[in-house]
């Protein structure tokens, strides 16, 4: 077993996190992850109200008695979300570990710590991880240019990014984008890292709330598969790619070209309807990580974890015998 600084502080057997992915974190799939052993995250605004975040909770709470938490990502909207609400759900819930992602998360680190919740903030740059390591955070989620969603303007892999982070920071670094195997987790430990956060590598996993094909589709691409996009509007994600990406690109490279050009094949309902819930890998822009290479299989979530953290054991034990001396 890997003990580091984050299993020992946020109570769990293995420095593995499952961030919170919008429509994949739900009880089906966070209760797996925290049977494993490992730091799994429901997400919050994946539930349509707080009322059904709380009913949420509850059901993971019959399917694990383990530790997970709740992601609330922190975003501008057409509509405004009762992000107040939000955060008393979690808090009236007994969660003891949130991550946040997304603006500043500082409005809402007064009733969490006061409540005793532990707070993860997500961030793709040293600076910004400074800013909330300064506004109170209790550990940093950093986020490399391989990784899936949206890995800031910056363009720094986590090879860089890492090492960068834990030398200035001083509350845990967990590693974050481009993370699929036990050389992963074992790199990432060498560059300072604590624990490490997987989103990709749990979509190809028997729990994950996600069509069988979406599954498949993954295990097929390569490192290759993936594309940016909104990269004019500065607000840079990696999506897998397909047909829509690709017309998303196209579109948006014009000139003159706004955010209102592709919208519509850019909408996250139309992601989850037709391709995480119909299985059509072409029918919408969904999300996925350059680390599509590196997963091979579709296992349960438990043959995961546990195979990551055996290779990286091996991998740390025979380290020694690769030297000469």
């Amino acid at each position: 077993m890997i003990r580091t600084t984050f299993t020992e502080q946020f109570g769990v057997d293995h420095p593995i996190l499952c961030g919170g992915m919008t429509g994949l974190g739900t009880a089906q799939l966070i209760s797996a992850v925290a049977n494993a052993g490992a730091l799994g995250f429901l997400t919050a605004l994946t539930q349509p109200t707080p009322e059904d975040l709380v009913k949420e909770i509850a059901r993971t709470r019959e399917l694990t008695d383990k530790p997970f938490g709740v992601n609330l990502t922190i975003l501008p909207t057409i509509d405004p979300v009762p992000y107040d609400e939000y955060r008393a759900a979690i808090i009236e819930s007994g969660i003891k570990v949130v991550e946040t992602a997304g603006s500043s998360p500082e409005p809402h680190l007064p009733d969490f710590h006061g409540a005793g919740v532990k707070v993860i903030h997500k961030a793709t740059s040293v600076r910004h991880a400074l800013s909330a390591q300064r506004k109170g955070v209790d550990a940093i989620s950093i986020d490399g240019f391989e990784c899936a969603g949206h890995p800031g303007e910056d363009d720094v892999p986590g090879l860089i990014l890492i090492p960068a982070a834990v030398r200035q920071l001083t509350i845990p670094v967990i590693a974050s984008g481009g993370i699929a195997s036990g050389q992963g987790l074992a790199a990432a430990l060498a560059l300072g890292a604590s624990a490490v956060n997987m989103g990709t590598r749990f979509m190809a996993t028997a729990e994950a709330p996600i069509h069988d094909n979406v599954k498949q589709q993954i295990v097929e691409n390569d490192e290759r598969s993936t594309v940016l996009v909104f990269r004019g509007f500065r607000n840079t994600a990696r999506v897998v790619r397909n047909s829509v990406s690709e017309e998303i690109v196209a579109i948006s490279e014009r000139e003159g070209a706004t955010f209102g050009d592709v919208a519509a094949l850019a909408s996250g309902v139309r992601g989850r309807a037709k391709v995480l819930d119909e299985g059509d890998v072409e029918g919408g822009m969904w999300w996925a990580g350059q680390t599509q290479g590196l997963i091979h299989d579709i296992g349960t979530v438990r043959e995961v974890v546990d195979q990551i953290v055996a290779d990286a054991e091996e991998i740390i034990g025979r380290l020694p015998t690769l030297l000469v001396r």
